[in-house]
């Protein structure tokens, strides 16, 4: 797909150069493929002809697709390639789509790359020569791995670059330049939606290997305050250095949501997995106390499901997402709790039914136990995790009692049909097989029943 996207490309770039324009790659593209990466995204950009030459060269091409005249954006059907005119962008409100916007084919590349955020994205590659355009040095600042700003007139009319700039630091190792930082640092995030600083954080947990530079460099821009407060209040929070020679509640998490990256492949819900990394110790701020001299947080797991709530609500997180996420902080402690105190079976069959995903429960827990000093018997720990959730799969892939069973049986519906399949679902969790399970259930519909809607003796 990506060879037929860039093979339209060059015919695009054919057709322009016909007529005494050219066509550059633009953006990411250029960025990546100088970093030896791999873009999904292909954005061109058409200099020195006009929208109506353009959209005749596309005519001639395929199906043509405009997300606006004003915009000078144009598409093909059935190609994942944006085509674009060389245009400037005026601030026209705080938020990040108040831009007045100005379409002008003969701009040319210095004032056309001069909108973009960073130097590394405002290189150009002509489509058919190969040779890249560099107006603001962005070669020098990637190979330097340095993130900086192109202009600081046109920069801080996006409050979204802030977190853009903290997302590329992580997700590309970059360091933001001093000046980036300080720029940043006086800009103000609260127009910006909460759908569009939850993409940022997206690309930030799933792509990056370190996550934590994501909130280290919001740290240091002294921008976490507006969207993450719950994050910003961990900092200072003091852990019993006994189990927490790394520091704060801060330091703890940020090593936690490294070492969740390093596992988030292995997770069903990737990304509900590393925001759950993210808020397991909110709870950590209101709870935390010194007890007998020593540094402790007792209920902080439960404690801090209201503030992963509200976090994720603010960012409008789905009601699954949250439901995931709320159950991951309330349980994280629990599996090696149980470790601990050497429980049975039964014991770690119920953690599992509680929680939503018990596979990256266990993730969790183990990414917990990287980001602070592990315990002697960790390895030991897992093993009997593992065992006892190849014990709860392989209960819950046994058969089991039914309301079509409890009917068949000559029970009407009624109330306590529900509270009938709960005890059926605990015999199921204690591994009572489907007709003793079947036949204790009966039972307790009868005693609930004694003189009429019961099953016949």
């Amino acid at each position: 797909m990506q060879d037929r996207n860039r093979d339209m490309a060059r015919r695009i770039a054919g057709e322009v150069a016909r007529q005494g324009g050219r066509v550059y790659y633009v953006g990411g593209l250029v960025r990546d493929r100088l970093l030896g990466r791999e873009s999904k995204d292909i954005d061109i950009e058409v200099h020195g002809v006009t929208p109506q030459a353009l959209c005749a060269i596309l005519d001639g091409l395929g199906e043509r697709t405009q997300m606006g005249a004003s915009f000078g954006v144009y598409g093909l059907r059935h190609y994942d390639l944006d085509i674009a005119m060389p245009r400037l962008e005026s601030a026209t409100g705080r938020g990040h789509k108040d831009f007045e916007i100005f379409t002008d084919p003969f701009l040319g590349v210095y004032k056309a790359a001069q909108r973009r955020d960073f130097t590394v994205n405002a290189m150009m590659e002509d489509v058919l020569t190969g040779e890249i355009v560099d107006p603001f040095g962005g070669q020098a600042d990637l190979r330097a791995g340095i993130l900086r700003h192109v202009s600081a007139q046109s920069f801080p009319e996006d409050p979204l670059r802030v977190l853009r700039a903290a997302q590329f630091a992580a997700r590309f190792g970059f360091t933001v330049a001093g000046e980036t930082i300080d720029l940043c640092r006086e800009m103000d995030l609260t127009a910006l939606a909460g759908e569009r600083v939850f993409g940022e954080l997206q690309k930030a947990l799933l792509k990056a290997p370190r996550p934590s530079v994501f909130f280290e460099v919001l740290r240091e821009m002294d921008q976490l305050h507006t969207f993450f407060p719950e994050v910003e209040a961990l900092i200072g929070v003091t852990q019993e250095p006994r189990f927490h020679p790394e520091g704060d509640v801060f330091a703890h998490t940020m090593l936690v949501l490294n070492a969740a990256a390093a596992l988030r492949e292995q997770a069903r819900e990737p990304l509900p997995f590393m925001l759950s990394a993210l808020c397991h110790d909110f709870g950590k701020v209101s709870t935390t106390c010194v007890v007998g001299g020593r540094i402790r947080s007792f209920g902080h797991d439960e404690a801090g499901v209201p503030l992963a709530e509200r976090f994720l609500a603010r960012l409008a997180g789905g009601v699954k997402l949250r439901r995931y996420v709320c159950s991951m902080v309330r349980l994280h402690m629990r599996p090696h709790a149980l470790c601990r105190q050497q429980a049975g079976e039964k014991a770690l069959c119920r953690l599992f039914d509680a929680s939503e995903c018990p596979e990256d429960l266990l993730l969790l827990s183990r990414a917990d136990c990287m980001g602070r000093a592990l315990c002697a018997d960790d390895e030991a720990a897992e093993r009997a995790l593992r065992a006892g959730l190849a014990r709860y799969r392989e209960l819950m892939a046994r058969p089991h009692v039914t309301g079509a069973d409890l009917v068949a049986a000559g029970f009407a519906p009624g109330p306590d049909f529900g509270e009938a399949l709960s005890l059926a679902h605990k015999l199921r969790l204690s591994g009572v097989g489907r007709e003793e399970a079947l036949r204790q259930t009966a039972a307790f519909l009868r005693r609930r029943r004694p003189r009429a809607g019961g099953a016949s003796e």
